[in-house]
């Protein structure tokens, strides 16, 4: 498809209206949440819809390739060597400092492989993982993985995949500001994201100021594993929320968990979830990983452990849905597969049909958190879009189907 004039017709495609700017202009026929035709392509990009005769019901959904913001690439595929797993958030980060010490820079690299592998065969073409990062004297000050994805980083780009890295430091350790300045300016030089776990530590007010500051310095944006926990006194998102506003932080801020809003009363939600809207902070539901983890008791968990979705939605939060854990002493199972981790959450947080709306947790909007531009279908190059042999959004969020790159479905090699 190297001629500006090349064109190309597919037909039975059903387009979701969701991933679409102008459902109305870019054609075909609405059928539910799908704008159902035979799609154009000329010079190897997306034109439109055109019009089919007889029965319109689509043979396949085309959408955008995905994004996964949130995972752990230097732990995942880890559990046949963790012991004691089977807890709660300590016990699991336990287990999993117990196997740190076994993970080489090979282990890691074979690992981390491994699951980007499976992010891309899921359709992704942006990832952003969490690499724990210590900045306490006794520890070094670029952690292992850290340079083992920036290597793994070169390779993806080559294939088209942007692979972000984002430092999990700890807020209280961040409260130093010549110890939050080294990690800032070392992520800042490898184009990485700052990131922090705020839970019930000491310090997290002056610690995410001194965060904050560090990351409009160097034009960096921030991601926070906060309030991973039940108890309504964990207050680290309103804080965030507050900070953010308060410093006119300009930069993307993403916010993953924060799981003690399924505990707090709905005055509470709504008051926090106004906060965000006006700082503009985006909040990930990690489902897998918290359904595992959260509302531990004796006998079967009678919470779900995940955030509060809907609510956030309504008051116009940017809200995503990210893998978290695969594999690992935080979760003993589990895909890299956004489509998947999607699934999980209509079932989790009752995200009810027209299943349309919620595609952009794992497109455009969770692009937009990692601070990358959306993919649009409209005028879109043949390499970023996805195919699936399905005729419904049911059936491509249920996983019946794999996804596939337009490009090999069309047989088409070196797309633009």
């Amino acid at each position: 498809m190297d001629a500006a004039t090349d064109l190309r017709l597919v037909g039975g495609v059903g387009v979701p209206e969701a991933l679409l700017s102008d459902p109305e202009r870019f054609g075909g026929v609405r059928q539910g949440d799908l704008r159902c035709g035979t799609l154009i392509l000329r010079g190897g990009r997306v034109e439109g819809l055109t019009l089919e005769t007889g029965n319109s019901r689509p043979e396949c959904i085309v959408l955008s390739r995905l994004a996964e913001a949130h995972v752990h690439l230097d732990k995942c595929h880890s559990i046949e060597r963790c012991n004691d797993v089977g807890g709660n958030l300590q016990t699991a980060i336990a287990a999993q400092m117990r196997d740190k010490v076994l993970c080489t820079a090979e282990d890691l690299e074979r690992r981390a492989r491994r699951g980007l592998s499976e992010l891309v065969a899921a359709g992704c073409s942006a990832v952003r993982t969490h690499v724990d990062w210590s900045a306490s004297a006794d520890a070094p000050l670029v952690p292992l993985a850290w340079e083992v994805f920036g290597a793994l980083n070169d390779e993806a780009v080559k294939d088209g995949v942007t692979l972000q890295r984002a430092a999990l430091t700890d807020i209280d350790e961040m409260s130093d500001p010549a110890r939050a300045d080294a990690v800032a300016r070392r992520v800042a030089r490898d184009g990485g994201v700052l990131g922090s776990l705020v839970l019930h530590h000491i310090k997290r007010r002056e610690g995410l100021e001194v965060l904050f500051a560090c990351a409009e310095h160097y034009g960096l944006s921030l991601d926070f594993h906060v309030d991973e926990g039940l108890d309504p006194d964990l207050n680290g998102l309103e804080l965030i929320a507050d900070v953010a506003g308060a410093m006119r932080f300009s930069g993307p801020v993403l916010c993953g968990h924060a799981c003690s809003l399924a505990s707090r009363s709905d005055d509470d939600v709504a008051r926090i979830a106004d906060k965000l809207a006006r700082a503009g902070v985006a909040v990930a539901a990690l489902p897998s990983t918290n359904l595992y983890l959260q509302g531990r008791r004796d006998g079967t968990p009678d919470r779900r452990g995940i955030t509060r979705l809907r609510e956030l939605a309504r008051r116009g939060v940017d809200i995503i849905v990210g893998t978290d854990n695969v594999r690992d002493a935080f979760c003993p199972i589990g895909r890299h597969d956004p489509i998947h981790s999607l699934g999980l959450a209509v079932l989790a947080g009752h995200l009810d049909p027209p299943f349309g709306r919620h595609l952009h947790t794992i497109t455009s909007t969770a692009r937009r958190a990692m601070g990358l531009e959306p993919l649009n279908i409209e005028g879109a190059a043949v390499a970023d879009l996805l195919v699936c042999p399905v005729p419904s959004l049911s059936d491509l969020i249920s996983g019946n189907s794999p996804v596939l790159p337009l490009t090999e479905h069309l047989g088409v090699t070196n797309a633009p």
